[in-house]
């Protein structure tokens, strides 16, 4: 299977990101780049549960609308939400207004705080769980893995909701902890230099 097309420069970029105008630019700048900020993570995680069942194109296009009515996924704020708040999110047409996935929002802000209380961060948490290189298949072969599988397990032990291995998997690609960048993806190189250079969080 062909997982390269060119992109608009005419270098080689991973297939998906031509099928809509908006994912080229995620997929040079955001995707697969480590990241370690709380809120980016726990934002992620959100958004991979509002996917679930959907497009990644449908929330991608949200995205600022999610941050707009989640307080840029700052999750001290989010738990606070309430069952008013609730109402008030299902009657937002710029969200996906899915009652199960916007309580488990509210409901894994205050998963997120315990596991800051008990862990330091959620990125000293998650990294725990980045996976050494050998235990990687051919990139954009697998939709989960032994990583995402155990990280997984582990956030639903801590009460979390939406967190089934795909949903982590996808996860872990996007915020870096794996480079599932095709091999001979022009990006590819980009996102390994930056996972090299990058700082894991104390664990």
């Amino acid at each position: 299977m062909n997982t390269l097309i060119n992109g608009p420069d005419g270098h080689p970029r991973c297939r998906w990101c031509a099928s809509a105008p908006e994912f080229l630019a995620y997929h040079d700048t955001e995707w697969g780049f480590p990241v370690a900020d709380d809120h980016r993570l726990f934002e992620k995680i959100c958004l991979e549960g509002f996917q679930s069942g959907l497009s990644w194109r449908t929330i991608l296009a949200k995205r600022e609308n999610f941050r707009a009515a989640f307080c840029g996924f700052d999750f001290d704020k989010v738990a606070r939400f309430t069952g008013r708040d609730v109402e008030r999110l299902l009657q937002d047409p710029g969200i996906v207004r899915h009652r199960g996935k916007i309580e488990a929002v509210i409901h894994n802000a205050a998963r997120a705080q315990e596991l800051v209380a008990t862990h330091g961060s959620l990125a000293s948490f998650f990294w725990r769980h980045e996976p050494d290189a050998g235990q990687l298949g051919e990139p954009q072969t697998a939709s989960t893995s032994e990583a995402s599988i155990a990280l997984s397990k582990a956030l639903k032990k801590l009460g979390w909701k939406f967190v089934g291995p795909t949903t982590v998997f996808a996860f872990m690609q996007a915020m870096g902890l794996v480079n599932d960048h095709a091999t001979g993806c022009v990006i590819r190189p980009k996102a390994e230099r930056a996972r090299g250079a990058f700082r894991r969080p104390a664990r």
